[in-house]
């Protein structure tokens, strides 16, 4: 189901969306932060697309979205995020797309920063991440790994540059819970990938940093601006050591569909697989610790993600 915006209408100069999938009480406090920008409301459309959710929360939903004036909604009949952020960007009126998270709220500024950012360059970059401060549900635990909040879709860096150069630290990558995409080039690069992205309880993940990269490999640029801020809320329920590990196995696993998926060569990856085989010899005993317990932490988070990184090395590459 989509509603159409008047043929007669100028087109805006931002499409904001909205990726969903039963979870219309966050969508209501994203809406809202929109609702509150300092922005023209002439100068962006919100595109809320719902990812395959059940009658209830659907209608939920349509009504958050009828509420708020901008929005149009898109219902997909079969869930998964990267086909949300394609079906997306093709109703996208706007050159450009920022794709943010339900359970995030943007700074009151956030449209007119990205319309700044944009005009500051021309042309202007193909891609834009932005900064994602947390915003806690529950008080982050002593016992969480300071090197792993990233997991938590957080970016805290400050400052501006070009992805994959010494502009930025090594390692910072684009999350597309702020992050905004020229349509044309997001099209031309044939969109998200299938083959990865959340769908149900399957926490496959790193379709943005794909799409960011192929874009810089096709001579398109990349970039981070941290004047582009989102406050994305920590559910309580992922603060837990069980949510942790199984978070880090399929970053393991995407990691490997993604490398694959860019076209990483057969025996690179088949070395650092050796490496992360002998890293789950290594820490196999601590798998005996209960999934809740915080004992023996570090090697338990590294024998998740090496697990993964094994497992999706041993099964046949991603055709999509």
């Amino acid at each position: 189901m989509t509603e159409p915006a008047a043929a007669d209408d100028a087109p805006p100069a931002l499409t904001v969306c909205i990726c969903t999938h039963e979870r219309p009480s966050y969508v209501r406090q994203c809406l809202a932060g929109l609702a509150a920008q300092t922005a023209p409301a002439v100068a962006f459309e919100v595109v809320v697309v719902d990812s395959g959710s059940r009658p209830e929360p659907a209608r939920a939903l349509r009504e958050a979205v009828r509420l708020h004036p901008a929005a149009r909604l898109i219902a997909l009949a079969a869930p998964g995020v990267s086909l949300a952020r394609n079906a997306g960007a093709e109703a996208a009126r706007a050159a450009f797309v920022a794709y943010i998270d339900d359970d995030a709220i943007p700074a009151p500024d956030w449209v007119a920063t990205i319309l700044a950012a944009l005009a500051e360059q021309e042309p202007p970059p193909a891609l834009i991440g932005g900064r994602i401060l947390p915003r806690w549900e529950a008080p982050l635990p002593a016992w969480w790994p300071a090197s792993l909040r990233g997991v938590l879709s957080i970016i805290e860096h400050e400052g501006r540059g070009t992805y994959r150069t010494s502009e930025l630290p090594r390692g910072l990558e684009p999350y597309a819970a702020n992050m905004v995409v020229h349509v044309a080039s997001l099209r031309a690069a044939g969109g998200f990938r299938s083959a990865v992205g959340r769908h149900g309880t399957v926490l496959l993940s790193d379709e943005e940093v794909q799409l960011a990269w192929r874009l810089q490999d096709s001579g398109h640029r990349a970039v981070y601006d941290s004047r582009i801020v989102v406050h994305h809320q920590i559910q309580a329920s992922r603060l837990d050591p069980r949510w942790l590990l199984r978070r880090l196995y399929w970053q393991g696993y995407s990691t490997v569909v993604t490398r694959r998926l860019l076209g990483a060569g057969r025996w690179s990856l088949w070395a650092k697989g050796l490496r992360r085989a002998a890293v789950v010899v290594l820490f196999a005993p601590s798998a005996l610790v209960p999934r809740g317990s915080v004992r023996l932490l570090a090697p338990r988070w590294r024998l998740a993600y090496s697990l993964g990184f094994v497992v999706a090395l041993l099964r046949p590459p991603p055709t999509a």
